[in-house]
């Protein structure tokens, strides 16, 4: 536990999964104003204002002794058709070329299931982990200045999907056709942390 800024603080934790399980059940007890999963930390806001330092770190404390639960198996699960490569995928041949691997092995060792490990860097972009160790690869010497939304990268053994157009440096294999920002929703981001993905290749958008 550590001070991440006057009325933030950071909790390590063991992985994704734990993050997502512990950042619920702080939210649940209603004593934060936010708490945040991360890869392997949830960082939670408190009200500086009305409780000290010191207080705010012994009440967590005292919020996260005991059971932590799971991730509800019951989140979302959502398909993500993607085209790979050609206009929608600018970086896939040179991917495939870097990892020797062909355009089908490739696409064979991406498609399948996935789940959200957080949303971050941009709004609603969904980095995703478990990615087959044979992809992974570097980001891009220089970020790009402005990507698609619906875009799907890689980089350091994620796919990340871009919500909404950007910039980014992770190498981009493809596009979904899947909204994945809806600005008339109550819940205008589609993925969200634990929820589970299914990567499908498609031939069009």
């Amino acid at each position: 536990m550590q001070s991440a800024g006057d009325d933030l603080i950071s909790v390590a934790v063991a992985d994704t999964e734990a993050a997502q399980a512990l950042a619920t059940a702080l939210r649940d007890t209603h004593d934060w104003l936010e708490a945040v999963a991360g890869i392997d930390t949830v960082v939670v806001r408190f009200d500086n204002a009305s409780i000290s330092r010191l207080d705010a770190e012994d009440r967590l404390r005292a919020s996260i002794e005991g059971a932590v639960p799971s991730v509800d198996a019951k989140q979302k699960r959502i398909t993500i058709p993607i085209v790979y490569g050609g206009e929608f995928g600018p970086d896939f041949e040179a991917v495939c070329e870097k990892l020797s691997l062909t355009r089908r092995e490739f696409i064979d060792l991406h498609r399948g299931e996935y789940r959200v490990n957080m949303l971050g860097f941009t709004p609603g972009f969904a980095y995703i982990g478990g990615l087959d160790a044979r992809l992974d690869i570097d980001r891009l010497p220089e970020p790009r200045q402005s990507i698609p939304a619906g875009s799907v990268g890689i980089a350091g053994g994620r796919t990340g999907l871009y919500a909404l157009s950007g910039p980014g440096g992770w190498p981009i294999i493809g596009q979904t056709s899947c909204a994945l920002f809806d600005p008339n929703s109550d819940e205008p981001f589609t993925l969200s942390p634990g929820c589970t993905v299914l990567f499908e290749p498609v031939d069009a958008l």
